[in-house]
């Protein structure tokens, strides 16, 4: 059986650990770069995604890349603007109290997606501003993707 409580404390450090003073369309560039490279050297392919307050500063679908992956992040990132919190975090949260996220009837499964893959981008002191959001592999792995080339930027 997994550990829910364990997971949802390592995601919210995560959270807390991977803030930035600030973030610009240079940041979102760079950042949606290293997706594509970490996932490149792991021979995988997915779509990332960038938006901040709205708006798109980074898409890239890779070579065989899904077409119903752009629906995904659009889902997964209405998670995180419901919720201000990552895909995953909300995902995994509802398991651990019970609740089938699918069937909240005022967060219909057309338009939010708690799987993991998409993460907040917040800048300290100010709040959530948009998200970066890998789809493509298993949630775990989108997510983690996702914290790793976080983690490079802000190094």
């Amino acid at each position: 059986m997994e550990n829910f409580a364990e997971q949802l404390e390592t995601l919210t450090r995560q959270e807390q650990e991977l803030q930035f003073t600030a973030f610009t369309s240079d940041t979102a560039l760079a950042l949606g770069l290293k997706v594509i490279e970490i996932v490149r050297q792991r021979g995988k392919v997915v779509t990332v995604n960038i938006t901040v307050n709205g708006k798109v500063l980074f898409h890239h679908a890779m070579q065989g890349a899904a077409a119903d992956q752009a629906d995904w992040i659009r889902r997964k990132n209405n998670v995180v603007e419901r919720f201000g919190r990552s895909s995953f975090f909300v995902g995994i949260d509802h398991k651990h109290r019970g609740v089938a996220f699918d069937e909240i009837k005022y967060l219909p499964p057309q338009d939010y997606a708690a799987h993991g893959g998409a993460f907040p981008i917040v800048i300290k002191n100010v709040g959530l501003i948009g998200t970066v959001t890998v789809s493509g592999l298993r949630q775990a792995d989108d997510h983690a993707i996702a914290v790793e080339a976080l983690r490079a930027v802000l190094a």
